[in-house]
């Protein structure tokens, strides 16, 4: 274990989650706390032509979509961009988040799509990932129109949105839906039973093992639904057919375990892998682009990937 020197004195301000969780107040919180840290930690995104706000009707509800367009001439890739946590938290509207997919859309010329799929424990899985495909559905169908080349849509997501990344390239491939072009997972939760977590992390280091219990306790109706492909895709038992992928893990996460375990079962099926391991990192540091080099190391290597396959013809 080498953490980065910068980390080691925030780790003893990192806190856990309790068992009982007031979610809208733990989210309205969260919003102020991230526009803090972001300012704080995260070097501000680029300019874009236009960052437009949409809603998309569904059944039971709407999905906020926050498209970020790049300056040059249509049509563009798209990527589809799925924030993170722990499937009850988080929303496009959090600067770090914003950030991202301003660096993406203008580094890698895509248009980014920003999903605000629905929480649980109001909305236990498989909402989430549902309204996720529901975004993908809708980018497909609208491709002309927005000015994006339906042979090269991706996906991508940090974390939980990750984890629904990948749970969304195996929906996609069972389904026969919109082809996806290639996968983004950054510090990804594939084993949803917990298995895979690293013990020598599984506390101190930010994102803590009962952290993980309670979310996964909170996203699911019942912890049977753990071992689900569209849940845990690492366990899931057929990963042919799928995208290539680019997957990124942190060396001081419980969840690098998933991350490594998912490239290589990837390989095993002949799916195309890149993986990456941030040293020193923790759960989310990557995005410390302000104070850490390797936070922008890291964005290089996203963005670079996500350009190269947009640049194929």
């Amino acid at each position: 274990m080498t953490i980065d020197p910068f980390l080691e004195p925030l780790l003893p301000t990192l806190l856990s989650l309790p068992e009982v969780i007031d979610y809208p107040a733990m989210r309205a919180q969260g919003e102020v706390a991230a526009e803090a840290l972001a300012a704080q930690l995260c070097e501000p995104g680029p300019e874009v032509k236009e960052r437009r706000a949409i809603s998309l009707p569904l059944e039971h509800g709407t999905i906020d979509l926050f498209i970020y367009f790049p300056f040059s001439e249509t049509p563009h890739p798209a990527h589809i961009f799925l924030h993170g946590g722990g499937w009850t938290a988080g929303s496009i509207h959090q600067a770090a988040i914003d950030i991202a997919c301003r660096e993406r859309c203008i580094g890698a010329n895509c248009i980014v799509f920003s999903v605000n799929y629905r929480k649980a424990p109001e909305n236990r899985f498989p909402t989430g990932l549902n309204d996720a495909y529901a975004a993908l559905a809708w980018v497909a169908e609208h491709a002309t129109e927005l000015g994006v080349r339906p042979d090269r849509i991706t996906i991508g997501g940090q974390s939980a949105g990750a984890n629904l990344a990948a749970a969304l390239t195996l929906k996609t491939r069972d389904e026969g839906g919109p082809r996806l072009a290639f996968q983004l997972l950054e510090v990804p939760a594939l084993d949803l039973t917990l298995e895979h977590v690293l013990q020598d992390y599984a506390s101190g280091f930010g994102l803590s093992f009962n952290d993980m219990k309670i979310c996964v306790r909170d996203y699911l109706f019942s912890p049977d639904e753990a071992r689900h492909p569209y849940v845990s895709p690492l366990l899931a038992p057929d990963l042919s057919g799928l995208p290539p992928a680019f997957i990124l893990t942190s060396e001081c996460d419980l969840l690098r375990g998933d991350g490594a375990a998912y490239a290589e079962r990837l390989k095993a099926a002949n799916v195309l892998v890149q993986y990456y391991e941030g040293n020193g990192h923790i759960h989310g540091s990557s995005a410390f682009t302000k104070v850490m080099d390797s936070a922008r190391v890291w964005r290089d290597q996203v963005v670079t990937a996500l350009r190269l396959v947009n640049e194929q013809a």
